[in-house]
């Protein structure tokens, strides 16, 4: 995950790559617990979309939590269709490295999703995260209702008055529909529980996020 040269700025859609017709292919089950990665899922499971930097490290950070009944990382927020990792990382696509959050709310939460988003990772950074410099480390929530963007907004405000106490600079998280997510390779779907000592460049403010907490 770590390149010499990154674009800090989006690219213009005119000059986003092509792209392609075919989806990437990646894995056909969850490396962890063995269930299919699209699917189908469990009635009443409801889904959510973060951009918090490499994601590797923020999947883990999801599939972790009780009440998650399935965790995919991949592309969103861009130009290209069906892109390679090796065109997201030129900053040619667009596209933000995101996870895709398939959960069961009567267990978790999408308020405690949140916590967890806005905890683990600065969204004062702009098109970064620590050492990873480019477009597609930006924080970002991508939202499939009204309801999430409503939390997602309020917790942004709320958040931003924390780490404005604390020292940090502007809120740069970006909260958008949800655009269409492109499953990564299979080598990237959890990639820290096949490489266990692999790179994880993702850290917190160490400012606690004041809502979000119910269980």
């Amino acid at each position: 995950m770590l390149f010499s040269r990154k674009k800090s700025t989006m690219i213009d859609v005119a000059d986003a790559l092509p792209g392609r017709d075919a989806a990437v292919p990646t894995a056909d089950t969850h490396f962890i617990n063995t269930h299919p990665l699209k699917g189908p899922f469990p009635d009443g499971t409801q889904v959510a979309m973060f951009g918090m930097g490499c994601f590797w490290g923020v999947e883990r950070m999801f599939w972790k939590l009780d009440g998650v009944v399935m965790t995919a990382v991949g592309y969103a927020a861009g130009y290209t269709p069906n892109p390679t990792y090796q065109e997201v990382c030129s900053g040619q696509t667009g596209h933000n490295e995101v996870v895709l959050v398939h959960f069961d709310p009567t267990v978790i939460t999408y308020e405690d999703l949140l916590k967890v988003y806005w905890e683990g990772h600065d969204p004062t950074q702009g098109m970064q995260q620590g050492n990873d410099v480019g477009t597609q480390y930006r924080s970002g929530i991508y939202v499939y209702s009204d309801a999430q963007r409503d939390a997602a907004s309020q917790t942004k405000a709320e958040f931003a008055v924390r780490l404005k106490q604390a020292g940090y600079g502007a809120v740069t998280s970006e909260i958008l529909d949800a655009p269409e997510f492109y499953f990564a390779e299979d080598y990237h779907q959890q990639y820290l529980a096949k490489n266990p000592a692999g790179y994880c460049g993702i850290g917190g403010t160490g400012v606690t996020c004041p809502i979000g907490t119910a269980a």
